[in-house]
């Protein structure tokens, strides 16, 4: 069986690599090695496996996949995409300074806020849709520009080449948070970026069953670092999430394909519902910043002009549709960021950011496009019948 795939065409690496070597098994698939320890040949013996949490056999076959399909060269699986933010911050001594963009995962911003005062590290949030934004917030303590592009939930675009030449103009590292767009659609590191995150939750795994977090790099002491502060804190990913993962990148450009159709359809159903008065999407609000992505994606945001109550019943009367946290899976799920994802971001901040109560996020998955514009169709009369009743 031929393991070397670094030359073969994405989709093909999707497939092939990050299997474990051939041992004498024959198996298709690359096993699931549960075992926390390893036998080996003499006392202070390192040579090969020793202790899961330093390395296990089927975490590195998906840790080298990640690598391959992100045009990396070392790739670090986690037990979240929050353990693995939690990783790159610990590159940080107290007292640095991070500029951050402004429209950001729930989650991120609560750590973020959480570690300025146990920590001393400094945020700063911008506007991201603009790179003199990172290059004005900069300080004698900034070591980390940090992206989401696209965001969470307005789906604001960067333009990551101008914004890691800044950062390597002022000795910054810039991480980009990959989740949205995946290495199918935009590979940061052959941008400019120093680091990738993704929440492998989302589509790398892609089927809502698995909680995992990566981090992908190119530089070799960086590497290092990463893989000191995996194994010292402890939050690496185990080998069965690691399998369910490396199963689900197999068909991420498949099901990376079917989600930039269907949200594209469903895009062009919103512009004609009067009571949809923004659309976010990377096709529409990505000019004139440089857009990267070379497919829009499956993720949609848009905002209903009509009060809390009448924005709750269309939320709650989707039947395809399900009410649900997170994204990124096969099956298509709505969300309210005010009062789910970004419920922890205190409500100034998001009023101030445009996350209000008529915002809705779309995470559209891989059904029939007609019963997803069907079931969007019902809930929009649903909700105008209770609006006329009231």
């Amino acid at each position: 069986m031929d393991t070397n795939t670094k030359d073969r065409n994405f989709e093909t690496r999707a497939v092939h690599s990050g299997r474990v070597p051939e041992d004498g098994a024959n198996s298709v698939t690359t096993p699931i090695y549960p075992s926390s320890t390893y036998r080996v040949e003499f006392p202070g013996d390192e040579s090969g496996y020793v202790y899961s949490r330093w390395s296990n056999p089927t975490r590195a076959a998906l840790e080298r996949a990640l690598a391959s399909l992100e045009s990396g060269k070392h790739a670090f699986a986690f037990a979240s995409g929050l353990a693995a933010v939690t990783a790159v911050l610990h590159l940080l001594k107290a007292g640095d300074h991070v500029v951050a963009v402004d429209d950001l995962y729930g989650g991120t911003h609560r750590l973020f806020e959480s570690l300025k005062l146990k920590y001393n590290l400094g945020f700063t949030y911008i506007d991201g849709t603009d790179p003199e934004n990172f290059a004005k917030a900069v300080n004698d303590r900034t070591r980390l520009f940090w992206v989401e592009t696209p965001s969470n939930p307005l789906l604001k675009l960067a333009d990551i080449p101008v914004v890691s030449e800044i950062g390597r103009a002022h000795n910054i590292l810039t991480a980009v948070d990959n989740t949205f767009a995946t290495p199918y659609i935009q590979r940061p590191l052959e941008l400019g970026a120093d680091i990738v995150h993704h929440s492998a939750s989302k589509y790398l795994a892609g089927h809502c069953d698995v909680i995992a977090g990566a981090v992908v790099v190119k530089d070799d002491q960086l590497a290092e670092k990463m893989h000191f502060n995996q194994y010292t804190v402890g939050g690496m990913l185990g080998p069965f999430e690691s399998w369910l993962t490396l199963r689900g990148l197999k068909t991420l450009h498949l099901r990376m394909e079917r989600h930039s159709l269907n949200s594209m359809k469903i895009v062009d159903f919103l512009e004609t519902v009067p009571v949809v008065d923004r659309i976010y999407y990377p096709g529409i609000d990505g000019r004139p910043v440089p857009n990267n992505m070379t497919r829009p994606g499956g993720m949609v945001s848009f905002n209903i002009k009509a009060d809390w109550d009448a924005v709750r019943q269309f939320a709650t009367a989707t039947r395809v549709f399900v009410l649900a946290e997170s994204l990124g899976g096969v099956e298509s799920l709505i969300n309210h960021p005010a009062s789910m994802t970004h419920a922890s971001v205190p409500e100034e901040v998001r009023q101030a950011h445009g996350i209000g109560d008529g915002l809705i996020r779309l995470s559209v998955g891989v059904e029939n496009s007609d019963d997803l514009l069907d079931d969007l169709r019902q809930a929009f009369d649903t909700m105008d019948r209770g609006m006329r009743k009231a």
